[in-house]
């Protein structure tokens, strides 16, 4: 299968550094010193699963020149994503799928502004993965995983073959009945850990046995999953309880990409998870007073980030 992976950071870098183990045609789409490591030694990812490098790696920053693809993976930041798939026009053609693994709901409607609807599937992936250096992918926690599905819940005959290719390259893979459900159960624990995270500076480890921390994340998690079902996606209410297990079993040292970048005073996802729930919220009627707390404690930073305040 060729495959193009629009983002060679912790998830485009590993699923795709798996994918050509497996001997697929995968050409990585990166750029500055992390291209120029990736085409002199290889792209390097160390995992909890066991260290590889893939060498050569096929890496690129010119669209153009890749052609079209059979599976385009989109493993951008959000704030980068409608930039990317005006770029990403040369790589899709009739055939192409195009999977999404970005935090947040809604990056399939964002790059369906700029590419065919029918060739974009809905995605998310499961693991705590991050660029360690230049070239070298750190794979430091969880069992990665990716769910995906057709946005109108159809189990179509490309689904079941990206999964039969994904799992002989040894990911877990799962097609989803109803991916938007699926995608709006990951945004809760994302929203609410990257958040808790960034306004605490602290690993999860350490905010979950806090009392009052602990309390915000439920609310959290309470109020993205009120916003959810206002929109019409179909979560339950046990999803509250069974996210703070999940956070509980998590590694202690564990932090979220967000968090790093807000922490590192670099351009964040911020408005794509709290600023998201924030701004679904208002416009469902639901109130959001800790994902707002979240958003407004933390835009300022943010704004720095990217030069758009002022001192």
């Amino acid at each position: 299968m060729r495959i193009a992976v629009m983002g060679s950071g912790g998830v485009g870098g590993y699923f795709g550094g798996r994918l050509a183990m497996a001997g697929h045609d995968v050409c990585f789409i990166a750029r500055g010193e992390h291209l120029r490591a990736i085409r002199q030694n290889g792209l390097q990812v160390e995992s909890i699963n066991g260290d590889f490098v893939v060498f050569p790696a096929e890496a690129k920053d010119d669209l153009e020149n890749v052609g079209t693809v059979e599976l385009a993976i989109v493993s951008v930041k959000t704030w980068q994503l409608a930039e990317a798939a005006q770029q990403m026009r040369p790589l899709v053609g009739p055939e192409t799928i195009v999977l999404p693994l970005l935090n947040g709901v809604e990056a399939a409607d964002e790059l369906a502004k700029a590419l065919p609807p029918a060739q974009i599937i809905g995605g998310l992936c499961r693991i705590i993965a991050y660029v360690e250096a230049p070239g070298r992918i750190r794979h430091s926690g969880m069992e990665p995983s990716l769910v995906f599905g057709e946005l109108d819940s159809r189990l179509s005959e490309r689904v079941k073959t990206l999964k039969d290719a994904l799992g002989r390259a040894g990911i877990q893979a799962e097609i989803a009945s109803d991916v938007r459900a699926a995608l709006w159960r990951k945004f809760m624990l994302i929203s609410t850990w990257g958040g808790i995270g960034a306004i605490t500076h602290a690993p999860i480890g350490v905010w979950r046995n806090i009392t009052g921390t602990r309390a915000m994340a439920e609310a959290s998690l309470r109020e993205t999953l009120a916003v959810a079902r206002e929109h019409g996606v179909a979560l339950s209410g046990e999803l509250v309880a069974d996210s703070m297990t999940f956070f509980d079993e998590l590694p202690p040292d564990g932090t979220t990409s967000m968090q790093r970048d807000i922490q590192e005073g670099r351009p964040s996802e911020l408005e794509s998870q709290s600023g998201a729930v924030v701004r679904l919220g208002s416009e469902a009627g639901v109130p959001t007073p800790t994902h707002s707390f979240f958003y407004y404690g933390l835009i300022p930073r943010e704004r720095m980030a990217r030069s758009e305040g002022s001192i």
